[in-house]
């Protein structure tokens, strides 16, 4: 064994009351911050979850008519200065086909889904209710939103005679499964379908607005023959989706919204949890460093007389730092085992003790070795560089005054 590690540990070891007590102390920074680690990004995972379980993480729409100035056939001078935005109409995406193929390539995109959308009416006998007539790809669709997942009667397998609606427009219309819906569009014909499935997505909006039918019957009832209006898109990190709209937007010229452009108060209110988490670590990390450099000052007062001794007898000024640089690495990996073991503990224990009436927990808790590893090297490097101060002033010490003094 190096003499250097030998003298740290026997420091360590003659000191047990200090270095029992720091070691705690590092212990409980790093168990606070694997435990408000795991609990604010369980936070904002649930709340991602929560918002973005009903909302594609982009969507891709056709373009925006746009109005032009009327100039004169001959002279091409301006005739009308005052240009009005013309209002929008239910448009499809041109060669929406090879469109899909462009996006899917793009690098991060886990999944793509067409559908044909918009306004209807929801007829059962006197009662009627405004919904959002959408025509999907089951399969497509499912890997976007997730709905067979969220069935709570019936099947979900959107068909041509086959309607699948929320929970809330059911209750409201007085419907289940069997029943038949007449599906009415603003304009054109409208459309009898059995009721082959009811979802809970979670949002009641959703639950009470959405009518899943097959692509071919939305693009009739919707006159959109062979076209769609929008393009899903999921992404393997939600917090890539404005890059990801941007590449969209580049490779077709559509125009592409990610989710953080459509809700920019959510995206502030995740960044907000994220600094408020980041602020409240660094001054955890701050407290156990200026602990642990607090301890390795008075060992070194303490210790005068034998660093004096080893320094006549020929020890380097190197070799004087290298002691207490491994005391504070002793001190930091140990606390970082024992306060990594304490907060994951403590998370979970957190998570068990608040539980929602349904017997699921209140708190989301994500743990995972990325987050015990950096935990544990943080407070390692903490306790290397908390120790240098104290280091330096060993390796000065006069070997005659600390002898004389001691």
């Amino acid at each position: 064994m190096p003499i250097e590690f030998f003298l740290a540990l026997r420091f360590l070891r003659d000191g047990r009351a200090q270095t029992l007590l720091i070691i705690v102390g590092a212990s409980i920074g790093v168990a606070v911050i694997v435990f408000l680690s795991a609990l604010i990004s369980g936070l904002e995972v649930r709340l991602i979850s929560q918002t973005l379980g009903t909302q594609a993480h982009v969507v891709v729409r056709p373009e925006e008519e746009e109005a032009r100035p009327l100039r004169a056939p001959d002279e091409g001078e301006v005739i009308v200065a005052m240009i009005e935005r013309p209002p929008q109409r239910n448009r499809s995406i041109a060669g929406w086909p090879r469109r899909l193929r462009e996006i899917e390539r793009i690098a991060g995109i886990s999944a793509v889904s067409p559908s044909v959308s918009g306004p209807a009416f929801a007829v059962r006998g006197m009662a009627s209710r405004s919904v959002i007539l959408l025509g999907v790809e089951p399969a497509r669709f499912d890997r976007i939103y997730a709905v067979q997942r969220h069935m709570v009667r019936g099947r979900y397998l959107p068909s041509g005679t086959e309607v699948v609606i929320g929970i809330e427009l059911a209750d409201d219309l007085g419907v289940g499964v069997g029943d038949r819906l007449r599906i009415q569009p603003a304009e054109g014909r409208s459309e009898t379908f059995s009721i082959g499935g009811i979802f809970d997505l979670g949002n009641r909006e959703v639950n009470r607005r959405w009518a899943l039918v097959s692509m071919r019957a939305a693009q009739t009832l919707l006159d959109q023959v062979g076209g769609i209006t929008n393009i899903d898109v999921r992404v393997d990190d939600v917090f890539d989706a404005d890059r990801a709209a941007l590449e969209i937007t580049s490779r077709t010229g559509l125009p592409a919204e990610s989710w953080m452009a459509a809700n920019p108060q959510l995206n502030i209110a995740l960044g907000s949890q994220r600094s408020s988490s980041w602020v409240i670590e660094f001054f955890v990390i701050l407290a156990v460093a200026l602990g642990i450099a607090s301890v390795l000052v008075v060992s070194v007062v303490q210790r005068g007389r034998q660093i004096g001794i080893l320094r006549a007898m020929g020890c380097s000024r190197a070799r004087i730092q290298r002691v207490f640089l491994v005391q504070g690495t002793v001190v930091g990996l140990s606390g970082s085992i024992l306060g990594s073991a304490m907060g994951g503990a403590l998370a979970l224990s957190f998570s068990s003790l608040f539980l929602n009436p349904d017997r699921t927990p209140m708190f989301a808790i994500v743990l995972g070795l990325d987050r015990f590893a950096m935990a544990a090297g943080v407070a390692t490097l903490v306790g290397l560089l908390a120790a240098i101060a104290p280091a330096r002033r060993a390796s000065s010490l006069d070997p005659a005054e600390a002898i004389r003094n001691a």
